[in-house]
């Protein structure tokens, strides 16, 4: 099942996303599904013209990022992969949707992509095991942890590089059926291939990291886990156009522009 979040022009609405040959069509559902049982109300749009989609979920507390997950990408930064989970965080405030615009603050000159597969938490999560954690999970999303790497060395800590406005794409959609085991995680600019990598790959897998944040903080529904990113990040700039992708699941693409 794929969950997506649209506006037609007026409040945002949940649908199932269909798929009919090349064409794509949301059944409408009657409330967020976070909520309450994924229920259509007979309506279906397609998706097109006056249809917009949305980040799939604004994440209700917290983002919840994983670093140097990847041990192709822990070298290209200069790093050893840390002994346990790096966690940071991105505000809500950071989210945007499909082709919504990356917004390049004054404060940096030097902004990087990465590509991941980001976790949908379903309920309460506090204190599970690797072993259950998949029932804490609604599914899987595309995001770009878009850091401004000037800042982040500068810095000391990542808030401000890793935490801006517009610094959070995530979509298309959430799919519920993904098995986030031994998919490729990829990145393109202007159509250019980037990244290429796997999941099976990463140092602390899936249900890891969820039993692991569990342990220190409550997870609500709605949070947002981002898995890591491979080897492959690069410095992106006005007129830039990114694409990520996760194997299975879709594509997340989002202009770059400096106002």
């Amino acid at each position: 099942m794929r969950i997506a979040r649209f506006t037609t022009g007026n409040d945002p609405r949940f649908a199932l996303v269909q798929q009919e040959g090349d064409r794509t069509f949301l059944a409408v559902l009657g409330g967020d599904p976070l909520y309450m049982p994924a229920m259509p109300t007979g309506e279906r749009v397609e998706l097109g013209d006056g249809v917009r989609l949305l980040a799939p979920v604004i994440p209700r507390s917290k983002v919840v990022c994983v670093g140097k997950n990847y041990v192709d990408h822990a070298k290209e930064m200069g790093g050893e992969v840390p002994a346990s989970p790096l966690l940071f965080f991105k505000p809500n405030t950071s989210v945007v949707g499909p082709d919504d615009p990356v917004v390049l603050p004054d404060f940096t000159q030097e902004v990087s992509y990465e590509a991941e597969l980001a976790v949908v938490i379903s309920k309460v999560c506090k204190d599970v095991t690797p072993r259950n954690a998949s029932s804490y999970i609604l599914g899987y999303t595309v995001a770009n942890d878009v850091t401004a790497r000037d800042a982040q060395r500068t810095d000391g800590q990542w808030a401000r590089a890793k935490g801006f406005d517009t610094s959070c794409p995530l979509g298309p959609w959430i799919d519920t059926d993904l098995n986030p085991e031994d998919v490729g995680v990829r990145s393109r600019v202007n159509g250019e291939p980037r990244q290429d990598g796997r999941t099976r790959d990463m140092v602390f897998d899936v249900p890891f990291l969820v039993s692991y944040i569990s342990e220190a903080m409550t997870l609500l529904p709605g949070d947002v886990i981002l898995t890591g990113t491979p080897a492959g990040v690069g410095r992106i700039d006005h007129g830039d156009r990114v694409e990520c992708e996760v194997e299975g699941l879709g594509v997340l693409a989002n202009p770059i522009v400096r106002r």
